[in-house]
């Protein structure tokens, strides 16, 4: 469940999450999410976000051969 939550800032550090946001494609909610979430994981690594964990397992059962095809065929 989703809740709102009110924070009160600096403008130009408003300014500054906005153009941020704006910039990597997220909203300020997502990117106040996630560091909010990555303050949760004291037993994980700190520097790990929300879109690193989740690319975890992602090149399971691949080899440098497979990359090294891979590769060929996106640049020659």
């Amino acid at each position: 469940m989703q809740t709102k939550l009110t924070l009160r800032l600096d403008e130009d550090l408003v300014r500054l999450a906005k153009a941020f946001a704006r910039s990597s494609g997220k909203s300020v909610s997502r990117i106040v999410a996630d560091y909010f979430a990555l303050l949760g994981n004291e037993n994980r690594n700190r520097d790990t976000t929300p879109a690193v964990r989740a690319l975890r397992g992602a090149l399971r059962g691949a080899n440098e051969e497979d990359y090294g095809r891979y590769l060929e065929e996106k640049f020659l």
